[in-house]
């Protein structure tokens, strides 16, 4: 099944892809690596989840946002290749969790990413990943998420 299909039978749907918020671009190709920028977990003109985990926001809800974030990461490597089948594996996954000071969960928040991979790419969604909290994100967004994906030749 391809990842398109996959995505449809897991009643997911992509958003649009994101416009860059600042002198960047959302992807670029180098040989058969496509680096995608950091998203963060913003549809329909709003965030999907906002504040940190461990206050504002819990380890399930994180788990969401990290999903949201997958998802508009998905749009953009669409937009970049005209097609979801056009991506080998996904590389490597950086997430960021915006959490209160100590919070060592982020390996299960930033899972909401990670599994979705997995689940529309099989085994070429499994990837290497770093997870990490920090003390805030871009307009207050509970993660962001950066990707390495390899492209079909």
């Amino acid at each position: 099944m391809n990842p398109e299909a996959k995505l449809a039978e897991l009643g997911l749907t992509l958003p649009p892809p994101p416009s860059a918020a600042g002198s960047y671009v959302p992807t670029v190709r180098t040989g058969n690596l496509l680096y995608c920028a950091g998203t963060i977990c913003f549809l329909d003109g709003k965030l999907t989840h906002s504040g940190q985990v461990g206050k504002e926001q819990t380890v399930q809800t994180g788990y969401k946002s990290a999903e949201v974030c997958a998802l508009n990461t998905l749009a953009n490597i669409k937009a970049a290749t005209g097609s979801l089948d056009r991506v080998a594996r996904i590389v490597f996954v950086s997430g960021f969790v915006n959490a209160v000071d100590g919070f060592v969960e982020s390996p299960a928040v930033i899972n909401g990413a990670s599994d979705l991979f997995v689940k529309v790419f099989g085994e070429a969604g499994k990837h290497a990943r770093a997870a990490v909290a920090v003390n805030g994100l871009p307009r207050g967004s509970t993660t962001e998420v950066q990707v390495i994906v390899e492209l079909k030749a």
